[in-house]
């Protein structure tokens, strides 16, 4: 095999392999939208999230009655993210969770649609999630 079609072929591997590396960055299922001239962290479908204050970087503390109103962002198994975007691991070591900057991020289940931002503000520990 020559050395050009070896390096066509690398370059080939590449090209194909793309996708799946894609597929473990924070941009496959988290992104921003502009939403009342703030650069919100959305799920894949647009929905807003949220922090919560008594979380801390890693940790979260919202399970059982909280989780069924804040469903945490789920990340696929084997996501890793990237830059301010990670997974932490939920203490029932059920699934991974997103985490903008450390803190875990949720949705709230009174949105219903792209833009909605109704969690905001909710018991004074609820925010939207904001990309700084």
């Amino acid at each position: 095999m020559t050395i050009s079609k070896l390096l066509f072929s690398a370059a080939a591997f590449v090209l194909l392999a793309a996708p799946a590396f894609a597929a473990d960055s924070a941009s496959s299922a988290l992104k921003t939208s502009t939403i009342n001239g703030q650069n919100v962290i959305t799920d894949a479908s647009g929905m807003t999230l949220y922090v919560y204050d008594n979380d801390k970087p890693g940790v979260s503390n919202c399970y059982d009655k909280c989780a069924k109103a804040w469903p945490p962002a789920y990340a696929p198994a084997g996501t890793t993210g990237s830059g301010d975007y990670s997974t932490i691991k939920r203490k029932d070591d059920s699934d991974l969770q997103w985490a903008y900057k450390g803190m875990p991020l949720y949705l709230w289940i009174k949105d219903k649609k792209p833009g909605d931002v109704t969690g905001d503000g909710v018991g004074n520990v609820w925010h939207t999630a904001v990309q700084q």
